[in-house]
């Protein structure tokens, strides 16, 4: 990736981009690149929130598929599961707070004693809010707001991400129940995603790109991966998401597909990855634009194209009906047939082609072998077949996509070149 001082601004990533001819220019170029990323503003029209509507219209559908698995009532504790259904965000402590989702009958939480008002602030669709003293059991309270439901033979499900002692704690109190997976629920919820939650989505993802459309300009000789994540996090915030940074990783570190704890400061000739995204109303994004610091080497762009195909081989596959095993089929068929891996080995493709996406950045269900999940419309998955050669360098292009009812979409379009990462 090339640029110039004089062409160091967001309008300049969408075509080649040069590096400045010296140090000299590199320091003139700074401050008007810091302007751009201050420059930057929210994009518009606002976005709408998830509705009650549709909170209430999720807990009906949480009902059915409850009554469908022979699970009594569900009990959620903070975390997408619950913010998803309610609404309510809460953080996490060794005080429990949750609720109990019953298939039939209200809502009910529970909450520590001293927390009641502002609970009382957040919590919707119930006025049953049932307290514990510090010197109560909390579990005992969740039992009984089962017994009041009638639940007191049958099954009760726990989301998958409910942390033991709780489990724990609550079938000491109710021992005569039988405590499973609430997975089939919560993701038979989760996993479809509605009209709303698509253009939450979408937002998320424009803003990821217009950040590293921002950001990638910024880049220059001597620059740590730190700087470039604390870039693109500030380029997020102010066009309107919440991130943490991206990680960012150059030359032989590319190859660690999770970064390394090994620092390093950008050069010529450096490949440089940068897999990021941010939030918006929760709903979350996720994309890897791969490029060169300077002039991509032959080998660079053999194994950046290779990458790219293998990206558009799996976006291919991910037809409506088909099981999501074969998306990564093909990503990796395309890998294996130019000489490497094969399988997960490296250098290859050493993990799944792809994974779910939605309030969490990775959740239900994945493009890898083995799983016959059929793609339905309403699913989102990313698409992101790396190529890991471990001393070198490693490629990753990464877009998340849609499923629509005449197949997939992604959310923001293919990198075009290892030296062209925005179209």
């Amino acid at each position: 990736m090339r640029r110039t001082a004089g062409a160091a601004g967001v309008a300049a990533v969408g075509g080649g981009l040069t590096l400045p001819a010296n140090a000299d220019a590199q320091q003139e170029s700074q401050p008007a690149l810091a302007n751009t990323i201050q420059r930057l503003k929210p994009l518009s029209p606002a976005v709408t929130p998830i509705s009650d509507e549709e909170r209430l219209a999720r807990i009906e559908k949480a009902r059915r598929l409850m009554r469908e698995n022979q699970i009594r009532a569900m009990f959620l504790e903070p975390g997408s599961s619950m913010f998803y259904y309610t609404g309510v965000r809460w953080g996490l402590s060794e005080r429990p707070f949750g609720v109990v989702i019953p298939a039939e009958g209200e809502l009910a939480y529970i909450t520590p004693g001293f927390k009641e008002q502002r609970a009382r602030e957040l919590i919707k669709f119930s006025n049953d809010v049932r307290v514990w003293q510090e010197d109560e059991s909390p579990y005992r309270v969740i039992a009984g707001i089962l017994r009041d439901r009638g639940i007191t033979t049958g099954r009760v499900g726990f989301e998958e991400r409910l942390r033991f002692f709780i489990a724990d704690g609550v079938r000491s109190e109710a021992p005569q129940l039988e405590y499973v997976s609430a997975t089939p629920v919560t993701a038979g919820c989760r996993m479809f995603k509605s009209p709303a939650e698509l253009a939450l989505m979408q937002r998320a993802n424009d803003i990821t790109i217009e950040a590293y459309r921002a950001a990638f300009p910024t880049m220059h000789a001597g620059m740590t991966q730190g700087e470039l994540s604390r870039t693109i996090a500030a380029a997020i915030q102010r066009l309107g998401g919440v991130s943490d940074g991206a990680l960012v990783l150059f030359g032989v570190s590319s190859a660690f597909p999770h970064g390394t704890t090994k620092p390093a400061a950008l050069k010529e000739g450096d490949i440089v990855l940068v897999d990021g995204g941010c939030t918006v109303e929760g709903y979350a994004s996720d994309i890897t634009r791969t490029t060169v610091f300077g002039t991509p080497s032959q080998r660079q762009r053999d194994v950046w194209d290779l990458e790219k195909r293998a990206q558009s081989a799996a976006f291919a596959a991910a037809k409506v009906g088909a099981p999501c095993e074969s998306v990564d089929a093909a990503a990796r068929k395309v890998i294996t047939d130019a000489g490497y891996g094969p399988d997960y080995r490296v250098p290859g493709l050493p993990h799944r082609t792809g994974h779910g996406i939605g309030l969490d950045g990775h959740e239900w269900t994945n493009f890898v072998r083995g799983n016959k999940t059929p793609i339905q419309p309403g699913m989102c998955f990313s698409d992101e077949p790396t190529i890991v050669i471990y001393g070198e360098f490693g490629v990753r292009l990464e877009d998340c996509l849609y499923i629509g009812p005449d197949g997939p979409h992604f959310f923001t379009e293919q990198s075009p070149s290892i030296d062209r990462p925005f179209p």
